[in-house]
Parts: C-alpha cells; structure tokens; sequence
C-alpha cells in the first residue's frame, strides 16, 4: 500500500506540473491556469485520499509542490502563482467555515515550504497566498480577516520551519495591511532552525 501512495502522489506532482506548464504556454496567464489546474488536481486527487490512505493535506501539498515547479519552470511569478494556488485549492476542496481555515492555514504553509525547498522567492509566496485567502474568503463563508489570519499564520509557522531569519522575513512581510484588509498573525508558531 504504501508504494502505491507513493506512485500516486508522485505522479500526481508530474501531473500537476505538466498542467500547469501546458496551461500557461497555452493561455500565456499565470493566475488563469494555476486557479483551474489546481482546483481540478484538488478535487481528483481528495477523491482517491480515501481508498489511498492519503490525509487531503498530503495531496494538496503535492498539488502545491507540482504547481510550484511548473511555474519555477516556465518563469513565472511566485506570488501571483500563490495566490492563485490558495483560490484553486479552495474551490478544488469546497470547504466551508472552520474547514477552510485549517484548509487555509495548511495551504500556506505548504506554499511556504516547498518554495523553500525549491529556492523560490519565500516573501512574495507568502504574500500571494494570503492576496488569495483574502480574494477566496466570501466564497468559503468567511470574513476577509478570518481567512488572512489564518494564511498568514500557516505561511509564517512554516517559515519558522526553515530558520529564524526566513521566519522574520516572512512575518514581517505579512505584517501590516494587505490587499485592504489588516492582518493579525495568531502565535505561538514554532521557533525554526538557526540560520
């Protein structure tokens, strides 16, 4: 079983890049392809997590990860690709409510860290991905804050993560006013590695 989780979250990063690239080259819109590729890649992948074994956080950080390294590949922006990752995998994952917000919190952090791992730009992800909690909000039921607290928090924990110096940079880029809308980081997160 666990190679087949295995095989299946794998081909699931191949296939989400490779959406992602042809989409883009297709239509030459970041936001566009990265919105409908990823909500389609949630939705399919949350269907087979049951039978797999797979948590719908696992799926969505491959669909996260898959994204990422198409939009890294055909150089496009981080944080308009991260926005529009937070938007597809709401709709991809129609969750409502408190759901969202761990949904929200998840998806941030997953942004966070595989640009991390992938030495894209950490800042302008995290900011794209609470741009599309704050845009995504009123569709899942809930207020403009409520879905940027909880993005910005999963963006900085998972910065935290990385290191101090990552964790820093990243809560002070969410700090502040955002796309209108004040933003309030809930701590504790967790203290991440020395730089």
């Amino acid at each position: 079983m666990e190679n087949k989780k295995e095989g299946f979250l794998e081909k699931l990063i191949n296939e989400v890049k490779g959406g992602v690239v042809g989409a883009i080259k297709g239509v030459g819109e970041i936001f566009d392809a990265v919105v409908s590729t990823v909500a389609h890649s949630v939705s399919n992948a949350l269907s087979s997590c049951g039978e797999l074994g797979l948590s719908a956080i696992d799926a969505i950080s491959k669909v996260v990860r898959g994204t990422l390294q198409g939009v890294i590949q055909v150089g496009g922006d981080i944080g308009t690709a991260a926005k529009g990752i937070v938007i597809g995998v709401l709709k991809g994952s129609k969750e409502m409510g408190k759901e969202a917000l761990d949904t929200l919190f998840e998806t941030s952090a997953s942004i966070v860290k595989n640009t991390s791992d992938l030495a894209g730009d950490i800042g302008s992800a995290a900011k794209g991905a609470v741009q599309g909690a704050i845009e995504g909000a009123k569709d899942m039921g809930l207020t403009a804050e409520e879905a940027a607290s909880a993005a910005a928090s999963g963006a900085v924990k998972a910065a935290y993560d990385v290191s101090t110096d990552v964790g820093n940079t990243v809560r002070d880029t969410l700090t502040g006013t955002i796309s209108g809308v004040k933003v309030v980081i809930k701590e504790p997160f967790k203290r991440g590695k020395a730089a």
